[in-house]
């Protein structure tokens, strides 16, 4: 059965009002990593979630001009590195197109642990992955990665909310 409803002849659905419905729901704050050749590159992302736990599968959502979007397509890896309140700045870095970004990774410590993807030393957690599946979405390219690696710290995660980051104690910056 297919449930049709019309939109109300009034109602545009533009990119600002998208924008600005869309900044109502609270997300976590991410950085996408991923190895290519002797190059770490990052980006963050708040389009993440968890798909499947048998087999274990995450998505991300990577705009299609962004510089990290054909690397990832190219390694078939990447890591979702899961920010803390403490790392804010980090997410502004990846978040940037600057020199500290594409030449010094913005200063952050990782390894790798499964995939070749780097894992950030101090993150509140992270999932590794291999891609399995990537889909058309709109600008964005998505795709699903099956974990290879995990783990979680203790801590309080970054949140992003109307465009600003949330901390435990409410206040936003």
């Amino acid at each position: 059965m297919s449930l049709s409803v019309e939109k109300p002849k009034d109602m545009v659905v533009d990119t600002q009002t998208f924008r600005s419905v869309m900044g109502r729901f609270a997300t976590g704050v991410t950085i996408v990593t991923t190895q290519h050749g002797p190059q770490r590159l990052g980006i963050t992302v708040n389009a993440f979630c968890s798909v499947s736990l048998d087999p274990p599968l995450v998505l991300i959502c990577i705009e299609r001009g962004s510089r990290v979007h054909d690397a990832l397509l190219e390694t078939g890896v990447f890591a979702v590195n899961f920010l803390s309140e403490e790392q804010e700045q980090l997410s502004t870095c990846f978040a940037g197109n600057s020199e500290e970004r594409y030449n010094n990774f913005c200063g952050v410590a990782s390894h790798t642990v499964a995939t070749g993807a780097p894992v950030f030393d101090d993150s509140l957690g992270f999932v590794d992955c291999r891609i399995v599946a990537t889909y058309p979405g709109g600008d964005h390219t998505i795709m699903l990665g099956q974990v290879e690696a995990l783990e979680a710290r203790e801590g309080n995660p970054l949140l992003y909310y109307r465009s600003h980051y949330l901390h435990s104690t409410g206040n936003e910056s």
